[in-house]
């Protein structure tokens, strides 16, 4: 719906300790091997980050920002993404060759969060410390930690807002789910969170229709357009990140359907959707997270570990705040200015 009055009001803030990097260039990385070093010195511990592509300005991110760090932290880092993100085997082949090339800890955010556990396990056996960062293994205790986005709290801020739009306009809610991936532990965590902030269970007649979108913009118009052809009527739409989101927009608008009339909600919080999106209110609200956060404090642990320090474990929060240009009553949000002062990608 349009974006109505500014508007802030608390929020849950990343733990972690600096502002946001803007990423400046967003090249393929198939299989990088950078040197970092500061004095001339060399990397006395090398660590690995594989993400899930490089598309997405959020994964270009994570990796810029884990490339800072590694310069400051004078350690080796190799990295490493796959096509999409259900590009298993990628990973697995960079987790075998980054402990072949003397890792001493990697970075991992699952493209499937079962799939690659075998992989993980054989890292593990090898004395690589591994963490998840992003997206859980299944089990999540697989690796040694996870530094991510609470998902399923995201989701739940973003269906508690969508839950009090549809009820501050009047709708009777026709709702779409755009997921991510079957084996997606993240998207799975983010569709719970949101059906439960909406206050309905996956079965509830409300939900008409749901698809998977691989995260993918092209995939999200298609699987949007799909659900409208069956049910023109839907007025509320979950996209599990941007790209999906800003699909389901370009689905919607293909369609002719008023955009004042549907409530449209999403997480991620990149420059793109919040600038071209949120901010005219084509899409209303999006969670906010921190894939630098998730770079430093990873790099950071991991290093301190290979030099003697504590080893990383459990589940480090690295923040998620809700963003709109139209506050919703009882839902906690910040405002589209403080979304773009804190976001990433161009």
């Amino acid at each position: 719906m349009t974006a109505h009055a500014a508007g802030s009001g608390t929020t849950r803030m990343p733990r972690s300790r600096s502002r946001v990097h803007r990423a400046l260039v967003a090249g393929a990385v198939g299989a990088a091997v950078l040197l970092a070093g500061c004095g001339g010195q060399d990397p006395d511990v090398t660590v690995g980050l594989i993400t899930k592509q490089e598309e997405n300005p959020y994964w270009v991110t994570m990796r810029e920002v884990a490339e800072t760090v590694a310069g400051d932290e004078n350690v080796r880092l190799l990295t490493a993404t796959g096509s999409g993100d259900a590009d298993v085997e990628s990973q697995v082949e960079a987790l075998a060759r980054m402990t072949e090339e003397g890792a001493d800890g990697i970075l991992i955010a699952p493209t499937d969060s079962e799939a690659v556990v075998p992989a993980i396990e054989e890292a593990r056996a090898a004395g690589v410390t591994v963490i998840a960062v992003d997206t859980p293994t299944e089990p999540e205790d697989a690796v040694d930690a996870l530094f991510a986005t609470d998902n399923e709290e995201a989701g739940r801020l973003a269906g508690e807002y969508a839950a009090a739009k549809a009820q501050e306009f009047g709708l009777e809610p026709r709702i779409a789910l755009l997921n991510l991936t079957p084996g997606g532990a993240s998207g799975l965590q983010r569709e719970a969170g949101f059906l439960d902030g909406f206050g309905i269970g996956a079965d509830d007649p409300q939900v008409v229709g749901a698809g998977d979108t691989e995260g993918d913009r092209d995939l999200g118009e298609q699987v949007m357009g799909d659900l409208l052809a069956e049910h023109p009527d839907i007025n509320v739409v979950y996209a599990v990140n941007e790209p999906a989101a800003l699909g389901a927009v370009a689905a919607l608008q293909d369609a002719d359907v008023d955009l004042g009339q549907v409530v449209l909600v999403t997480i991620d919080g990149g420059c793109e959707a919040i600038k071209d999106a949120v901010r005219p209110g084509d899409i209303d609200a999006t969670v906010q997270q921190y894939p630098e956060n998730m770079a430093r404090e990873g790099v950071t642990a991991l290093a301190e570990h290979a030099r003697g320090g504590p080893a990383p474990s459990g589940f480090l929060d690295t923040g998620a705040v809700l963003i709109t240009g139209s506050p919703a009553p009882g839902v906690e949000s910040r405002d589209v200015a403080f979304g773009v002062r804190n976001c990433w990608g161009d």
